[in-house]
Order: structure tokens, then sequence, then C-alpha cells
């Protein structure tokens, strides 16, 4: 009973400092979400224009979070999670939303983002469901995902004096 209560301790704490985690849908590679810890779970926003991609994670499905440290980025703990998408308007996606409000940065429509939340987005609590993971023996590093707003070009053959002249300033 004490290891038990000193995981959820430990996946509770973890979580709440902070501000990423790593969550793997079934099927689906791991990706950073940004979210808040609220009534025992870390609840996350996502699938709709402007807000981050939620692939893999459905109502009822299980997922694994892996919560990184804040200061240094190594990771923490990993968690198995149950997840639970709320009803746009019910009372726990408003309390779960006014959390999410506080924490979202740079919202491109500031106020009216909730109702473009409801209209538009999927809101999902990440119950924890079960015992913590023991941490992995190596670095478990993956190659990025495919997208788009990566390119691999040469870099301008005018930076490199840039970047000097910029540091050669700086020392006087």
């Amino acid at each position: 009973m004490t290891s038990e209560l000193l995981e959820q301790a430990l996946v509770e704490e973890a979580t709440k400092k902070s501000g990423l985690v790593w969550v793997k849908g079934p099927g689906v590679p791991a990706r950073a979400l940004w979210h808040v810890w609220h009534e025992g779970a870390a609840c996350v926003v996502g699938d709709g224009p402007g807000e981050q991609p939620l692939p893999g994670l459905a109502d009822g499905a299980g997922a694994e979070v892996t919560v990184r440290s804040k200061d240094k980025g190594g990771r923490l703990v990993t968690w198995p999670a149950k997840v639970v998408e709320l009803a746009p308007g019910s009372e726990e996606w408003t309390a779960t939303v006014a959390e999410l409000k506080g924490k979202r940065l740079n919202a491109p429509d500031g106020e009216a983002m909730t109702e473009r939340w409801s209209r538009e987005c999927r809101v999902l609590r990440l119950e924890p469901a079960g015992t913590t993971e023991p941490l992995p023996e190596g670095s478990l590093a993956e190659a990025p995902l495919p997208s788009p707003a990566t390119t691999r070009q040469p870099i301008p053959a005018g930076l490199p004096r840039l970047l000097l002249k910029k540091k050669k300033k700086r020392r006087r």
C-alpha cells in the first residue's frame, strides 16, 4: 500500500511541475504535449486548428505518459494512462478548460479560445491507470517525426562572418 501511495505522489508531483509530457498512443510514436494537472489527471487540448495534434488518443484507450524534469529535461517517470474525452459544455469540461486556458500561451483568439475549443477541439484527461514503469537502461532516443517545418539546406555563406562580427563587438 505504501509503494502505491509513493508512486501516486511521484506521478502527481512530477506531472504537475513539468510543463511538457511525452504521450504515446497505441501504434503511434510518442509526442510532446503541453498539459495541466487537474483533479488527478493530466489534461490536454488539441486536434483543432492552431492546437497540438493528439494522434492515437481515443476515448477509453490506453496511453503511456513520460514525464520529464523541468530543469534538466531528463526522464523522471513513465506511467500508463486511461484516456477520457470530456464532453464540451459539461461541468467537468468547463472546470478543465478554465485550468487549460490559464496555461495556453499565444492563443490567436484570446478570450474566445474556449468557444473555439468547444467547437473544433478535443479536451482529454489522461488518468493514471496502474503502476509506473521502471526507468530504461538506454536512452531510447528516436529520430524526429517528419515535418514540413524541418529542412536540410546548407547554411548561407555569409552567416559565420555575421556571427563572429557580433561576438567581437560584445567583447569590447
